[in-house]
């Protein structure tokens, strides 16, 4: 490893570690409504909105009322934003000499849900396909929203661990305004802000015409990218405005700009921790998730390191290492501004979050250095993840973990004074069962189906299989990155892809909820000598050993079929 890549590494982790606590205060004082700095000037937009919308902040929730709304207002901006894609060409903002791409039934229907779970899977280029009017009021209202929601499931979550004998979790819109108003847009007009310092484009102009050397035409697409490019990665959505998303100088012009952009991809969630630790009353809880959270982002840095810097082994004679002229390693598919090192930083960063917005081309890493990304999208965004997504993921697994503790002692399980029987076992098994069944199914159904094989058009065999898995994988983890040698927009992918975005969205959130829902009713118990301390070093390893092992009880055979087969084979 490099001095500057070690020297990038232990600094993005030192930023993150040194604002989870400031961070994850201010998200709880937010959602307690408690006095914050930015009171005087959000109160009274949010109380405008109350007055016009008639919703009662007060009025609380139960699960199945909370859950419900969550539904309602994903449902209703689907509808939308299908609207506003299928009638672009009507609307403002529209260059038919530029938007080359038809916005087929089926590519519309999949885009929608898919900025609408957060999972912003593109199987069409930005700057072809999409005018001005559908990436700002479309597509980047969207991000605002999908994470607002994101974000309010998860402080209900939290919100439902904390309270004790309550039948509710709050109100979804009023978290998801104060989401909006406290968090989301401040933190966007500052990083956008940011981002137009750096060189992202920020305009309405009309697409460039430049003539080269040679005498041909290039078209050179810009646009309002800053708003769009700072809320993909604030609200871990990850959709870009280009087609080259990450990699294009417009969205990342620097190295500078784009550890920026991963900082605003990892605070929130990491945040997230510590602000489950405060409302619980338990920060050492928080801290600990943290710390199993940290510790595996630190061990996917270390392996797709590992795997990108000694260069493709399908390559046995060509001289990989770093030297003077040359940059070394598989520096296939990547951006010379940032190297392995920044490309190591983003991707692992990316894909353990629910944010697609890679700077590599993932199809080009090396066998095992793709299945490190897999992976890290494979333990269902349980480092770091999405806008609530992570913390209640971590929650989810830390259950499991207690209720395997408590078989080994002979105990009904507890968890932060909260017993976990029959009816909260059903929604932890609903939870884990969801990924594996989606994923293995639909995979199993694209690779023995015509319409599945037929997509594949550069590779087939394990890196083909790979593909297709990595697919459904990054869909249902709501995160949208994808291996290029897979055709995704076909009535076929858009259909199935839907499915495992819809799983991902709801199929995860609701079970959450509901364990969150009865976890509220109870009273907690009083710790005795026999209570399972959960805040634990050894309770930490305890919970990174059941996550391991029940990815890899539910995913090993694809894995050794995919990327393992291909290296073992085919040493790529």
């Amino acid at each position: 490893m490099t001095l500057f890549s070690a020297a990038q590494y232990l600094l993005f982790i030192l930023i993150v570690t040194a604002l989870v606590k400031p961070l994850g205060g201010y998200l709880e004082r937010v959602f307690t409504r408690k006095r914050t700095a930015l009171d005087r000037l959000c109160v009274p937009i949010e109380t405008f909105l109350y007055r016009v919308t008639r919703v009662n902040p007060a009025a609380e929730m139960t699960f199945t009322e909370y859950a419900t709304s969550f539904a309602f207002f994903g449902l209703i901006g689907t509808l939308v934003l299908y609207a506003i894609l299928r009638l672009q060409s009507f609307l403002p903002w529209y260059f038919p000499q530029y938007q080359t791409t038809r916005l087929s039934p089926d590519l519309a229907f999949n885009t929608s849900i898919s900025f609408s779970t957060t999972t912003t899977w593109q199987t069409y280029g930005g700057e072809t396909t999409m005018s001005y009017c559908s990436q700002m009021v479309g597509l980047c209202a969207q991000n605002f929203l999908a994470a607002a929601a994101g974000l309010a499931v998860g402080i209900a979550f939290i919100r439902g661990l904390a309270r004790q004998q309550s039948d509710t979790l709050g109100n979804f819109w009023a978290d998801m305004v104060r989401a909006l108003l406290w968090v989301l847009i401040p933190g966007a007009l500052i990083g956008s802000l940011l981002l137009v310092w750096q060189g992202v484009p920020m305009n309405f102009h009309p697409y460039a015409v430049a003539h080269t050397v040679q005498g041909s035409r290039q078209v050179i697409a810009q646009g309002p990218v800053a708003a769009l490019e700072i809320i993909k990665n604030l609200g871990t959505n990850g959709g870009g405005f280009f087609n080259a998303n990450g990699a294009h100088p417009y969205e990342n012009p620097t190295p500078l700009s784009n550890f920026f952009e991963m900082l605003s991809v990892v605070l929130i969630p990491a945040a997230l921790t510590n602000t489950l630790g405060r409302m619980v009353r338990q920060p050492r809880q928080g801290w600990l998730f943290y710390c199993v959270m940290l510790f595996l982002f630190v061990c996917g840095l270390v392996c797709l390191h590992h795997f990108e810097r000694a260069g493709n082994p399908g390559f046995p004679g060509v001289d990989a290492r770093l030297r003077r002229g040359q940059s070394g390693g598989n520096m296939e598919g990547k951006e010379v501004r940032f190297g392995i090192g920044a490309s190591v930083l983003t991707a692992v960063a990316t894909s353990n979050t629910a944010t697609g917005s890679v700077n590599v081309a993932d199809d080009s890493l090396t066998s095992l250095g793709g299945m490190a990304v897999l992976t890290n999208m494979l333990l269902g965004e349980l480092v770091f993840g999405g806008l609530g997504t992570g913390i209640y993921s971590m929650v989810m697994t830390a259950a499991i973990a207690v209720f395997l503790a408590g078989l080994m002692i002979g105990r009904t399980p507890e968890y932060l004074g909260k017993k976990i029987g029959p009816a909260e076992n059903k929604m932890i098994m609903l939870y884990a069962l969801a990924a594996p069944l989606a994923i293995l199914v639909l995979t199993a159904i694209a690779v023995s189906s015509k319409a599945g094989l037929s997509a594949l058009t550069t590779n087939s065999g394990p890196h083909g299989l790979t593909s297709i898995l990595f697919a459904y994988t990054s869909c249902l983890a709501n995160n949208g990155q994808g291996f290029a040698g897979l055709s995704g927009n076909t009535p076929f992918y858009n259909l199935t892809t839907a499915i495992a975005m819809l799983v991902g969205r709801f199929g995860l959130a609701i079970p959450a909820l509901a364990l969150a829902s009865l976890f509220g009713r109870q009273r907690n118990t009083p710790s005795s000598p026999g209570t399972l301390p959960t805040d634990s070093f050894s309770f930490g390893l305890l919970l990174t050993v059941c996550l391991i092992i029940l990815m890899a009880l539910s995913y090993l055979p694809s894995l050794a079929l995919g990327p393992i087969l291909e290296r073992v084979v085919f040493r790529i």
